[in-house]
């Protein structure tokens, strides 16, 4: 059984008498004989693709989403032939085939092993599946077991429902991380190939790779900005915000358009002057060469090109028909083939095509890092980015630098004093809150609570303490010593 993605392309010869409602990209399945019914009727890969068909509605419209989904029902239809149970069978046998998968998956084969967030996505998934399928009828049955249970979140007590296949994974302030201001930059300096301390390496064999001002340019912009991978990925040159004539200490407003955000909500994050200054300079030269005469065109997979004519920072002319920028879903803009040559996307490889493997990158220069520099450090993903910025953010908020760079502005007569009246005035809850696009406050709380807040709280305490004689560091820790003196105490007397 493989997974397949629909392309309407060349509809016109199927013989049909219009073009079928299957959006572009969608994942199904396909059994190996290629085919959907036979001598017993409908095969459940029927069903299967009809369930993901329905995934845009069904508060999934991303498209890299359906690819998991159907990889995921996948796995599950090739052990249940392995096991010679179908996939509507009956509830024992479904339960069965539950057991043996979830041992295959946690202590089988290495390479089909799954990890406790990956098994648990998977039973969600396949939940879903189910209770759709006994919904339309082609299942009489579940393979799992629910259980209700309580939550509790802003004082509200909400019933929910369990399934007891699901794996116990550590607590999430465990398992959110971000970089430290020193490894922070150290990932930024490796990614324009130097040294930790962003001096030059006069190591004949160091990294001497390719592409150096892109990747440290966009990383240092996420860290700023924080930016989700989808956002910064399909972000268009012309859509990065301009450069202010003079350097300054409040952050710029970076628009993100909602076609390429997270439930296609329109937000307005910021980033730093410098971070911009680095963006600017890519594009005015690496990116500049890479484009100029680029002869690049997106391949046949991806659909017809889209070649812009005339073109603003708001919208151009795509295929004779002028076009806003905001209106352009991912897919459609990795299509996208500039006036004078080229990806209309901020990175471009060196034939101007569009680069998208952030991923890869990010992680292969993490395991350079640790490798030649710093063992300890970690595995950099581009979530971890955006945890990075909300918790440097948080910290300047906190600490009141943001503030007194409003301060400053709006004495000068700056002329961003909107946003200079915001930052005076907001709590910075509610600044974060709508930096990273959360509908709620209380979202933005509870994500707090899984990064390590109470250092930033700490830190600021002591260094404010210190600078103004309040804390009494040797008082603190006789303190912390009589403390501890007192549990040694109660020990001894309980043996």
């Amino acid at each position: 059984m493989e997974v397949a993605f629909y392309s309407s392309e060349g509809w016109e010869s199927w013989g049909l008498s219009a073009k079928p409602v299957i959006p572009e990209g969608m994942a199904f399945l396909v059994d190996d004989d290629l085919l959907f019914e036979d001598e017993r009727g409908r095969r459940a890969t029927r069903a299967a693709n009809e369930w993901l068909r329905l995934r845009p509605t069904e508060n999934c419209p991303a498209p890299s989403s359906w690819g998991t989904y159907a990889r995921i029902l996948r796995d599950w239809f090739v052990s249940a032939q392995l096991h010679g149970v179908e996939i509507f069978d009956t509830r024992d046998r479904l339960k069965a085939l539950l057991s043996t998968y979830a041992v295959d998956r946690a202590s089988g084969d290495l390479k089909q092993r799954l990890g406790a967030v990956t098994w648990n996505q998977h039973m969600s998934v396949l939940g879903m599946f189910y209770r759709w399928a006994v919904d339309e009828s082609y299942a009489s049955s579940v393979p799992f077991t629910y259980q209700q249970a309580a939550v509790v979140y802003a004082e509200t007590v909400r019933q929910i429902m369990v399934n007891q296949a699901r794996r116990r994974v550590p607590h999430a302030h465990v398992t959110v991380k971000y970089l430290e201001d020193g490894f922070a930059s150290m990932f930024v300096n490796a990614l324009a190939g130097l040294r930790p301390d962003g001096s030059e390496d006069e190591d004949p064999q160091r990294f001497r790779g390719r592409h150096l001002a892109r990747n440290s340019a966009v990383a240092d912009m996420v860290l700023s900005s924080g930016t989700r991978l989808q956002e910064f990925t399909y972000l268009l040159a012309c859509e990065v915000p301009p450069l202010p004539a003079a350097l300054r200490l409040m952050p710029i407003p970076f628009p993100l358009p909602e076609e390429i955000t997270k439930g296609s909500k329109f937000r307005v994050s910021w980033v730093s002057y410098t971070s911009l200054a680095r963006v600017h300079a890519y594009i005015a030269l690496e990116r500049m060469l890479a484009c100029e005469r680029s002869k690049w065109r997106p391949p046949r997979r991806w659909g017809e090109p889209l070649f812009v004519t005339e073109m603003d920072s708001q919208g151009g002319r795509v295929n004779g028909r002028w076009t806003k920028w905001s209106s352009l879903e991912p897919g459609q803009r990795r299509r996208l083939v500039a006036p004078a040559g080229g990806s209309m996307l901020l990175a471009v490889r060196s034939d101007g095509g569009p680069f998208t493997a952030w991923s890869s990158l990010f992680e292969r220069t993490s395991r350079r890092i640790a490798e030649r520099y710093e063992p300890r450090f970690p595995h950099v993903h581009p979530h971890r980015c955006r945890h990075t910025m909300a918790m440097a953010t948080m910290e300047r908020l906190v600490a009141g630098y943001y503030e007194q760079a409003a301060r400053l502005s709006a004495a000068g007569g700056d002329a961003d004093a909107a946003l200079a009246h915001y930052l005076i005035t907001t709590e910075p809850l509610l600044v974060l809150r709508d930096l990273l696009g959360h509908s709620s406050s209380l979202t933005t709380e509870k994500y707090l609570r899984r990064l390590d807040m109470m250092r930033i709280f700490r830190e600021i305490y002591e260094d404010t303490g210190r600078r103004w004689g309040l804390l009494d560091h040797e008082a603190a820790e006789r303190e912390a010593d009589a403390e501890f003196e007192d549990d040694d105490a109660g020990a001894g007397v309980l043996v």
